[in-house]
């Protein structure tokens, strides 16, 4: 890795290259000029497949990933490519990403356009927003592209590195939410305010809960993502730059295992479906915020991995055929399989079960069948 730095800065010169003629660049050449070069610095055999493969598919009906990074022939990293100037703020982008990583049992993703990195943590079992990890622009900050990047690196993917700062960030974030709800607001929490009072028993409780009225608190937790000393002459990274979160996430808990679909009917039923889950449609969901346009929806039949994507108004689009229901498109998997002349009974689909999706609220993957019973209930 000690060509790092200078592969981001020759990517950076082409930016601006790029930029200075009004060169808009393809998604192909955003991976040949600014995304292979730094994944080639990080110490990955570009042209070896057990390494790095190109195009990855976890079964021939998946869409494809633009870059999985393997150890031991096992994925550790998904990296997807769009073109420069591609806006990454789409969520149609990280929802889709997250979800194969998440179906495919790989931890760590990459959304990149070669002018910013955005790094997520798949498993994560909070809303998919607070999935991030770290994200930085190349040319707002080298040596913060460095050190982020750093970590993507063979070898240290290999040592797991990432994992031990995911945990600590993910429990500063927590902490650092709390301390400052804590805060927050024209009145001092009560908790704070008594606490203090016994630390403090010359101070009345109100002297007390005046002073925290009057104070300016902020904390100052570490971000640094630093994984090796720099080289010889080579100027300390500063932390990297870090989009803000919207919400503090849940407690945490161990990493949400990937939900398998049975094989065969014979697992035990799930609670009886009401007439208020009945009555909601996935349109209800996507208005519910449970569900995001451009979700990719997950299905498993006869032992095959099939996707489909969820549209905008509720329809489904599975190989460029419209479906009106998930049922529709999960009878049209169906009929991919056996044919035109497959039966009526063997066609039948109740689509909120035979499909998953990533919750968007929640973050982990389930059945459409769960996200809308959580709807109804309110949860």
């Amino acid at each position: 890795m000690s060509n790092l730095r200078a592969v981001v800065e020759q990517c950076v010169e082409r930016q601006r290259r790029f930029s200075q003629r009004g060169q808009r660049i393809n998604e192909q050449n955003t991976k040949a000029g600014l995304i292979a070069p730094v994944i080639g610095a990080l110490g990955w055999d570009l042209y070896d497949p057990d390494e790095v493969h190109h195009e990855y598919k976890r079964s021939k009906h998946d869409n494809p990933v633009d870059y999985a990074l393997l150890l031991l022939r096992t994925p550790r990293l998904f990296i997807e490519a769009k073109a420069l100037g591609e806006n990454l703020d789409d969520p149609r982008w990280a929802n889709q990403t997250i979800g194969y990583a998440t179906m495919a049992g790989v931890e760590w993703v990459a959304l990149t356009n070669g002018a910013e990195w955005r790094v997520y943590n798949a498993h994560a079992p909070v809303p998919i927003e607070d999935k991030l990890f770290r994200a930085v622009r190349l040319e707002d900050d080298v040596a913060s592209a460095v050190e982020l990047l750093r970590l993507l690196s063979k070898e240290n993917m290999g040592d797991n590195r990432i994992e031990e700062l995911w945990k600590s960030f993910f429990v500063d974030r927590q902490v650092h939410a709390k301390l400052t709800d804590l805060f927050a607001g024209s009145e001092p929490a009560p908790e704070l305010v008594d606490l203090l009072g016994r630390r403090m028993p010359k101070l009345s409780r109100e002297e007390v809960r005046q002073s925290l009225v009057r104070a300016r608190a902020t904390f100052d937790f570490p971000t640094s993502v630093a994984v090796s000393a720099p080289a010889q002459g080579q100027t300390p990274p500063a932390q990297a730059y870090q989009p803000p979160t919207q919400r503090a996430p849940a407690e945490p808990v161990p990493p949400t295992p990937v939900y398998q679909l049975p094989a065969t009917r014979s697992s035990t039923r799930g609670p009886r479906v009401t007439p208020d889950e009945r009555r909601l449609k996935l349109v209800d969901l996507l208005a519910a915020g449970r569900l995001l346009p451009g979700t990719t929806l997950f299905g498993r039949y006869l032992g095959e991995q099939y996707t489909a994507e969820l549209l905008a108004d509720g329809r489904v689009r599975y190989r460029g055929e419209i479906c009106n229901s998930p049922s529709r498109a999960g009878e049209a998997v169906k009929i991919a399989v056996h044919g035109q002349d497959i039966t009526d009974a063997r066609k039948a689909t109740d689509g909120f079960d035979f499909w998953q999706a990533q919750d968007a609220l929640v973050g982990d993957v389930v059945k459409l069948k769960e996200i809308r019973r959580r709807v109804a209930s309110g949860r």
